[in-house]
């Protein structure tokens, strides 16, 4: 009895350590920023969602004109306009059931249902609709626009992974920024372009140059 009694506080301890430590880990897993998943949080729950059997697009979200925000306003209004698009994804994603993450600075993904290429429109329409909505800051309201490069995958056809479904949802996304269109969706699953240093060609960083 003695025994066991001594015991108690000493698994109850453990206990305490134990949920500390997945709070810690959960924490950790979180942008400070916004809330959302960060980079390691997402790829960890998108590889899940992508490990099931149904249909799902995957998608890369670049912010418009970021740094021009920056420049002019101050990295105080960059970071509310981060604040408020990580809000607005959330909501997204809640209503479209829906994993999201930012993966750094102005650039976000998430894997979305797609069960049709109708509902995927609508569910790409919601998501530009609820991230066009201007920022107050400041006194200062702020136009918000983003590109978006989205590819479906079908885990029944399909063979690919998550690296390489961003790559081409990165593709995409360059390409409507560059045409001014809201999205862009790939025909296939394979990248079309290049890769040098796991990155498309041409985007910074690639050879050497600064990010």
């Amino acid at each position: 009895m003695t025994a066991l009694a001594a015991a108690i506080p000493l698994a109850s301890g453990w206990s305490v350590h134990g949920l500390w430590m997945r709070r810690r880990i959960a924490a950790a897993r979180r942008d400070p920023l916004t809330g959302l998943l960060t980079r390691d949080g997402f790829t960890e729950a998108a590889r899940r969602w992508l490990s099931t059997v149904r249909p799902r697009a995957v998608c890369l979200i670049d912010l418009n004109e970021f740094k021009q925000i920056n420049d002019t306003y101050g990295h105080a209004a960059g970071d509310a306009v981060i604040r408020a698009v990580g809000e607005r994804l959330r909501e997204w994603a809640l209503n479209n059931s829906a994993v999201v993450g930012r993966l750094g600075g102005d650039e976000f993904a998430a894997v979305a249902p797609a069960y049709s290429e109708n509902q995927l429109a609508e569910t790409l329409g919601s998501l530009t609709t609820g991230l066009e909505q201007p920022v107050d800051v400041g006194g200062h309201s702020l136009p918000i626009s983003a590109a978006i490069g989205v590819v479906r995958f079908n885990p029944r056809t399909d063979r690919a992974d998550l690296p390489e479904l961003l790559r081409v949802a990165d593709e995409q996304m360059y390409r409507a920024k560059r045409t001014g269109t809201p999205w862009m969706q790939a025909l296939g699953c394979a990248p079309e372009q290049a890769t040098v240093n796991g990155r498309r060609d041409g985007r910074p960083g690639t050879r050497g140059e600064a990010a």
